[in-house]
């Protein structure tokens, strides 16, 4: 029998690019507030969700620096179990409750790319790097002090898509206020045989659900952020017309669950 959550499915499961969940995250990660066009954040929303018109576009980048693993400490591989990403989520509604959607996001693990695809996340390959906070203070490692900064930056095919920086202000002595809007995302699995590619396998909704979330160490202060333009790239029609708020926090949570929201028709 083979085994194996994802390709390749084999005999013994051990080359599988994930084990079935649940799985384990850990992260340090930037969040920057802005705000796009909001008739280019509409025309990303896929059927079922609609703008959230008082949101005005209001958009949030993200840098995250993982750590993940599954129930046999893999992380313990370092190789395999730690990545990096880049991706943004925009103010939606679904059924006129708020909520958020991602319509890009940049990773640097397959195996994080095929963990993403199942839960709607369109993910694609990217070179994403963070400002790393580290025990021995030094001119090269910012402490979590107020006017502190730190950065991220995103690339893809070569080209630079993305960066930010976020300057610290104050702690965020209540984690409650980072909770955000529910993603919501399009699970799409398109049919390559011919006559069927108007005809997708899967084509739903789906909310994500993580659970035991945990947040720790979290700053705010200012966010700056950038999508410059690139060839062949669509990113940067969301290029922020003004930033918000910035953080820097450190996360952990478990995914084993994503619940089904809605079902869509064919594309045709």
């Amino acid at each position: 029998m083979l085994q194996g959550f994802h390709y390749p499915r084999t005999p013994g499961g051990i080359a599988s690019l994930n084990q079935a969940p649940p799985w384990h995250y850990s992260s340090d990660f930037l969040a920057i507030e802005f705000w796009a066009d909001p008739a280019q954040v509409a025309a990303l929303l896929p059927p079922g969700l609609a703008p959230d018109t008082q949101a005005n576009g209001r958009a949030v980048g993200y840098f995250y620096d993982w750590q993940f693993t599954g129930e046999h400490d893999e992380f313990l591989d370092p190789a395999r179990y730690q990545y990096r990403e880049f991706f943004i989520l925009v103010d939606a509604l679904l059924d006129g409750q708020p909520v958020s959607y991602c319509p890009y996001i940049f990773v640097d693990n397959d195996a994080a790319l095929a963990r993403g695809w199942s839960q709607g996340y369109p993910k694609r390959l990217g070179q994403v790097f963070q400002t790393r906070l580290h025990a021995a203070p030094s001119k090269a490692a910012p402490q979590l002090v107020a006017g502190a900064r730190f950065a991220g930056s995103m690339s893809a095919n070569g080209q630079r898509l993305a960066e930010g920086v976020v300057t610290l202000a104050q702690e965020l002595t209540n984690p409650a206020a980072l909770e955000q809007r529910p993603v919501v995302n399009l699970l799409y699995t398109p049919r390559l045989a011919a006559g069927q590619h108007d005809q997708p396998a899967v084509n739903e909704l789906v909310m994500n659900v993580p659970r035991d979330v945990h947040i720790a160490q979290a700053w705010v202060g200012q966010g700056t952020l950038r999508l410059p333009a690139a060839a062949g790239e669509e990113m940067s029609a969301l290029a922020p017309l003004r930033c918000g708020t910035g953080i820097r926090a450190s996360m952990s949570y478990i995914v084993d669950d994503l619940r089904t929201v809605k079902p869509l028709k064919p594309t045709a």
